[in-house]
């Protein structure tokens, strides 16, 4: 019995696949139309998949790129034993507290360690190398190599000239020689002042980028214990005597080979994360939902237009299951057709775009030619999937079609389901329910679940309120209550156009609104620390001690630039007998002990100190600009503060006296402030009360002056830091780069400018969403257009027979893309706000009750996403209309 009903289902199965294939070759531009929309998103897959698998290196390819023609790698930079993996990626100490190397090692030292006939070569894979070009300093990737020697030849790819042989001579990328503006042979000066000459263009398969190689004699810059390594060529084998021997002097040793008898870090297997795993399923998700919502018209209208053979089926003795299988086998043909053909094109463009990908993309060389079956084959498995599941609501209505009206070719209206309106509602507020929850957790993975839960269920509440439009649609003309019919008869075709339409729309509306609430966030919280515009010249050497340029120098170059701009010097507070090299002092106003807030600011759960008016703060942290305690005698109070001249001017008098500046009230107690002195990380080592004066305007951040004698009773003295600048009007990048340029030669000063706000603009962000949102809306409501109209060819017969105007082709088009454009936008606009609303709700909850006090989020609606998802089913309608022809068929009709 079992195996007859097994082979009764084969059977039915190769017959429905028959079919199936007949009809893909009967209607080739519906055919096509799905295939497309199957094959386009498995076509990137395959790309990407076949991408990733060429990109990430074997074992063996990157010890090939690590090692060149070396044996082995060693890298000295401990003095006591240490204990190493396989594969010379990490190591830690025998015991105790590993001892790092003062000084380099030196090349006798290693090869004393090493068998007699060992070759070696030094390699850093990093140096300093910083050009001006344009009154600008450019920095590149450089590296310390001897690209002649045999052992590292191979590290690096000759392309042009030759390598360098001279300590003064450099090799550099292509994509360096073009930055640098120069040919092969022109010399290169660096900002230090040292000279080289280009001899070559040579190409390190890891970089694609800008790359300059320099020889390994004089490399530029500071040189640390642990920033080169050595490549070695033994005589013989790589025992495990000697990486012992090596190990107990602190050398750490990569091979070609696992190292025998040690661990390999990451041996095990390399599960994925779990919440990154559910982001990526979730997100699949929505996109395998998006196709199947695009697919789906042109399967029910291919089961409407089949209606007659379908019926006949069943007249012969088929049932509901043999109808459905039937319906089905189209997504499964047109689902594995559409696998077949994305995949060829996708991995075809993989390997044919494999060196522009390497270029401008990911900027390194590929290993071997490779496709990833696996993922290929998983991809190929949801595009069938995906046509299949597309199929699935039309083979359940051709289930339950009536067979006679089937026969007599008559249209049976869609009887309204109150169970998929119930369903779709529980979906709908679960779906709130869990991405409220999933937000007040901070987990992302909830609310994406929570979206997708919640797009689902309207998925399943469009047809009723399409439906519902229908029929108030007969006080409308005759072209939108045709198109509103036309909607409401074919809901299998029109309700997943018009859910694919609002799930693309709502996605893009509801992060384009978190994209733009939070970018309005940090906005709110950018303090600059300086007043906007202002400049910080500060030095970059590194020094404390030591004299820099006088601010008339300083000032006549910065005027140079920036006519009008005022210059003064600014100097902070340091030790003034520091006890090592190493001290640094770092001075502090306190309030009085019973003023101080009682929470431990980085202890989370104090709820309660939000409403402590001793844990409330007047001052926010500077965004861009930090600056300690500085030491002053007003001069340099209104560039740094902003305050009224009034306040800058008692303030000034405060510190002439030997007193101290603050910002903070609750620091001036009896018109004292008091200020404490560590040395480094310790306890507090010195203070002392002083006059003091409290700056009440100007910039909102917590501020100490210190006059110069209150600075050396506090033990400390007046360090140059830089200076500051003010200008009329903020300078622009133009500018601030020939400012540095002015500067290179008086100060190693670095320019930074005090900004009004963060540097990131999202409304590219925002236009790309709303870009690829459009895609969709354009290309489903052409699709579900283009099969109404194909359907609705006997209906424009009728409408000729009785004298309708040709004109109403063209309308009727136009207000059909409307219904799937626009309903399908107002309903993403809607969701989208919803979901957007409910996410950034319940985050400012949860920062309700939270401690240090966080910002919470406004509520933005980006009017240039919602400009352009208004104005696309405009375009939509327009381009329907245009392109439809005015003159209305007249076909025989036998009814």
């Amino acid at each position: 019995m079992n195996r007859g009903r097994l082979a009764a289902t084969l059977g039915s199965w190769r017959a429905a696949l028959r079919i199936a294939r007949r009809e893909a070759r009967r209607a080739r531009r519906r055919t096509a139309l799905v295939l497309a929309m199957i094959a386009l998103p498995v076509l990137g897959l395959s790309f990407a998949a076949a991408s990733y698998d060429m990109a990430e290196l074997t074992r063996a390819e990157q010890v090939d790129r690590r090692l060149g023609d070396a044996d082995a790698e060693l890298r000295w930079g401990d003095l006591s034993p240490i204990v190493q993996d396989a594969w010379g990626e990490g190591s830690w100490p025998v015991q105790g507290d590993p001892v790092s190397r003062t000084r380099p090692a030196t090349t006798d030292e290693l090869r004393a360690l090493l068998p007699a006939g060992t070759r070696l070569t030094r390699l850093r894979r990093w140096v300093p190398f910083e050009v001006r070009i344009n009154a600008k300093s450019v920095a590149f990737d450089a590296r310390s190599v001897d690209l002649t020697d045999p052992i590292s030849r191979p590290l690096a790819t000759l392309r042009e000239g030759r390598r360098p042989t001279r300590p003064d001579e450099i090799a550099v990328s292509r994509a360096a020689l073009r930055r640098l503006g120069v040919r092969l042979g022109a010399p290169v000066r660096t900002v230090e002042g040292s000279t080289y000459r280009v001899v070559g263009v040579v190409e390190f398969p890891d970089n694609l980028g800008e790359v300059v190689a320099l020889r390994p004699e004089l490399p530029p810059g500071p040189l640390g214990p642990g920033d080169e390594s050595w490549l070695v060529d033994l005589p013989g084998p790589l025992d495990g005597a000697l990486v012992d021997r090596l190990n107990a002097r602190g050398v750490l040793v990569a091979a070609r080979k696992p190292l025998p008898g040690r661990e390999e870090i990451g041996a095990g297997p390399d599960l994925p994360d779990a919440e990154e795993t559910g982001n990526v399923v979730l997100v699949g998700g929505l996109g395998l939902l998006e196709v199947v919502l695009l697919v789906g018209p042109a399967f029910a209208v291919g089961v409407r237009r089949r209606r007659r053979d379908l019926a006949l089926v069943a007249v012969a003795g088929g049932d509901a299951t043999h109808l459905r299988r039937i319906v089905l086998a189209d997504g499964v043909v047109l689902g594995a057709g559409g696998a077949v053909v994305g995949l060829l094109l996708g991995t075809g463009a993989a390997l044919a775009g494999r060196p522009l990908v390497e270029q401008f993309l990911l900027q390194q060389r590929f290993g071997a030619y490779r496709v990833f079956p696996a993922a290929l084959a998983a991809i190929a498995v949801v595009a069938v999937l995906a046509g299949v599941l597309a199929a699935l609501a039309p083979a359940w209505a051709a289930a339950r079609q009536d067979v006679v009206a089937g026969l007599a070719g008559r249209r049976e209206p869609p009887r309204p389901r109150r169970r998929w309106l119930v369903l779709g509602a529980l979906l709908t507020v679960a779906g709130a329910a869990v991405a409220a929850f999933g937000a007040t957790r901070t987990a992302p993975t909830g609310v994406l679940a929570g979206v997708v839960l919640g797009e689902l269920g309207l998925v399943f509440c469009t047809p009723t309120l399409i439906g519902v439009l229908a029929r108030a649609g007969r006080l409308l003309p005759l072209a939108p209550r045709l198109a509103l019919r036309d909607a409401s008869r074919n809901r299998s075709s029109a309700a997943p156009a018009i859910s694919a339409v609002m799930a693309a729309v709502a996605g893009s509306v509801a992060l384009g609104v978190y994209v733009a609430s939070d970018d309005a966030r940090q906005r709110a919280a950018w303090q600059p620390g300086l007043p906007p515009g202002h400049v910080l010249l500060q030095r970059t050497d590194g020094r404390t001690t030591g004299t820099l340029p006088t601010a008339d120098e300083v000032a006549e170059r910065v005027r140079a630039v920036l006519p009008g701009a005022t210059v003064v010097p600014v100097a902070a507070a340091e030790c003034a007998r520091p006890a090592t090299p190493e001290d640094y002092c770092v001075a502090t106003a306190v309030r009085p002990p019973e003023q101080r807030c009682p929470y431990d600011p980085v202890d989370p759960g104090h709820a309660a100190a939000r409403k402590d008016p001793r844990c409330v703060r007047p001052f926010r942290e500077p965004s861009d600009l930090y600056l300690p305690a500085l030491v002053d005698d007003g001069t340099g109070l209104p560039t740094l503060t902003g305050a009224p001249a009034g306040e800058v001017a008692a303030a000034r008098r405060t510190l002439q006296a030997g007193g101290v500046v603050v910002t903070d009230p609750r620091q001036l107690v009896d018109g004292r402030v008091r200020v404490e002195v560590s040395h480094g990380t310790t306890a507090p080592t010195a203070d002392g009360t002083l006059p003091g004066y409290v700056l009440r305007g100007g910039l909102p951040v917590d501020r100490l002056v210190l006059s110069p004698a209150a600075a050396a009773t506090l033990g400390l003295a007046a360090a140059p830091l830089g200076y500051l600048v003010d200008t009329a009007n903020p300078p622009t990048d133009r500018q601030r780069d020939r400012l540095a340029a002015e500067l290179s030669g008086v100060a190693p000063l670095a320019v930074q400018v005090s900004a009004a706000g963060p540097p990131s603009d999202q409304r590219p962000l925002l236009l790309l969403l709303a870009g690829a949102a459009g895609v969709i809306t354009l290309g489903a409501a052409a699709v579900a257009t283009g099969l109404a109209a194909a359907e609705g060819r006997r209906d424009l017969s009728t409408l000729a027979a009785v004298g309708a105007d040709p004109r109403v082709r063209r309308v009727l088009s136009l207000c059909q893309a409307g219904v799937i454009a626009g309903l399908g936008s107002v309903l993403g606009i809607l969701a989208g706000l919803g979901s957007a609303a409910i996410i950034l709700v319940s985050l400012n909850r949860r920062y309700a009750q939270s401690w240090p006090v966080e910002p919470p989020y406004p509520l933005v609606v980006p009017g240039s996403t919602l400009t352009v998802l208004v104005v696309v089913p405009v375009v939509a309608m327009v381009g329907a209309a245009l392109l439809t022809r005015s003159r209305l068929p007249v076909e025989r009709r036998l009814d």
